[in-house]
């Protein structure tokens, strides 16, 4: 009888037995009562210093978590514990704030656990290979890509959807409904991050459907883009007078916050103004009005980063994945 025997016997992964046997409080009551009567019925005696040089050497995988606030993050992590459960993997995350250093966290986190490989879920698209020469193991990014940065193609493999596809997809269902007056809220223009991106999709948009860009109407709002930013943002954009019909705003949370922006001042969504996000928060599916917005697969995009992790672990070529996100019609956009 060995860990995987007890493992396929209870319906769970090697390492929830091994989580069980090691004292780890991340485990139902119910599954653990059910390995500790199966270990206890079949008599199994964990091999203590065997277990524990498998795990350092051969089945740990480390996941930084950058931004521990992101509802869309916590979608994404869900799927990787469950994957990398499937396949008999310990996965130990580390959560930082959104203005930490991923690469050191994720490098101390590789020393300190010995991990096998890394998954960096949110992070920074301008590394460069002297940054990431800290990190020993394969890594996928996950959710972003190195844009600007400097790294070689194949020296990283990332899972994520384009950003700035998707943003110009967004501002041209608005453009589709007639709207020619399009406000847009973003971090930055020019942060090298996927604020500008998306703004750049934003533009791009626009200039292939003949609508001149308006300086006016981009509200840059500066900070982690938190709704308290997004909502000042909105106030901003009002107080300056200017006309719009639609306003594009970079993620689901930050677009409710401007949305309850516009309704404390009088303007109806989406009578007097239509809006439009990207993410695809469950959330924003509840609320009123119903979120119109682009939605980012976020089990896809877990599912991926570890397929694509192990590939590379087991001697495959390093990979980037694009995904398409799917438009979600909502009630906060209307035709003119």
């Amino acid at each position: 009888m060995t860990i995987k025997d007890i493992a396929k016997a209870c319906g769970v992964g090697v390492s929830t037995v091994s989580r069980v046997l090691n004292g780890r409080p991340d485990v139902s009551p119910e599954v653990r009562e059910r390995v500790l009567n199966m270990v206890e019925a079949t008599g199994y005696i964990p091999n203590n210093s065997a277990r524990d040089l498998g795990r350092s050497q051969t089945d740990t995988i480390g996941v930084v978590v950058r931004g521990m606030g992101n509802l869309f993050f916590s979608r994404v992590l869900n799927t990787i514990i469950q994957e990398t459960d499937k396949v008999g993997y310990t996965l130990v995350p580390r959560f930082i704030d959104s203005d930490d250093d991923e690469v050191k966290a994720g490098a101390v986190l590789e020393r300190e656990k010995k991990l096998r490989g890394l998954i960096f879920l949110g992070g920074r698209f301008d590394y460069n290979p002297e940054e990431l020469s800290l990190v020993h193991v394969p890594y996928v990014c996950c959710s972003f890509t190195n844009s600007f940065g400097s790294l070689a193609e194949d020296a990283y493999s990332s899972v994520c959807i384009d950003d700035f596809r998707t943003a110009y997809r967004a501002v041209e269902k608005l453009i589709e409904h007639g709207h020619r007056r399009i406000a847009a809220l973003v971090p930055s223009r020019a942060d090298h991050s996927i604020s500008e991106l998306r703004f750049e999709g934003y533009k791009a948009a626009l200039a292939d459907h003949g609508i001149p860009f308006d300086e006016a109407l981009v509200v840059e709002c500066g900070g982690c883009f938190t709704m308290p930013e997004a909502y000042e943002g909105m106030e901003d954009l009002l107080d300056r007078g200017c006309d719009f019909t639609a306003a594009f705003v970079l993620s689901d949370t930050t677009a409710l916050a401007a949305i309850k922006a516009l309704q404390n001042r009088g303007r109806r969504v989406p009578e007097d103004v239509s809006v439009i996000a990207i993410d695809g928060l469950q959330i924003s599916a509840y609320t009123t009005p119903t979120l119109s917005t682009m939605v980012q697969p976020a089990e896809e995009m877990g599912r991926e980063s570890v397929k694509l992790l192990l590939e590379v672990l087991k001697g495959g070529p390093n990979r980037h994945i694009r995904l398409e996100p799917a438009f979600r019609e909502g009630a906060s956009l209307r035709s003119l």
